[in-house]
């Protein structure tokens, strides 16, 4: 597999290790009830990031220990599909 001309295998990542997330979407009570939902109990940080010029668009960054690759794509995928989030970096 060939991520870009410079990487031509996959990033060895260490488990655990500190993740972030940045959801971005429309309704900012809405983004962070999605955060809080996907890390469940986990401990997390949490910041509001940037809002777009029209203030339509509001960012959160999250943050925490992933224990494992499974728990990272978890964690991405419920706030992928979660109806409120439009993006996920």
């Amino acid at each position: 597999m060939i991520l870009d001309d410079k990487t031509p295998e996959r990033p060895k990542i260490e488990y655990p290790t500190q993740w972030g997330f940045k959801l971005i979407g429309r309704d900012k009570e809405a983004i962070l009830a999605c955060i809080k939902e996907a890390m469940g109990k986990k401990e997390h940080l949490c910041s509001l990031g940037n809002s777009s010029r029209t203030g339509k668009f509001h960012t959160y960054n999250a943050s925490c220990t992933v224990e494992t690759e499974e728990e990272r794509d978890r964690i991405f995928k419920y706030c992928q599909d979660h109806d409120d989030v439009d993006m996920v970096i």
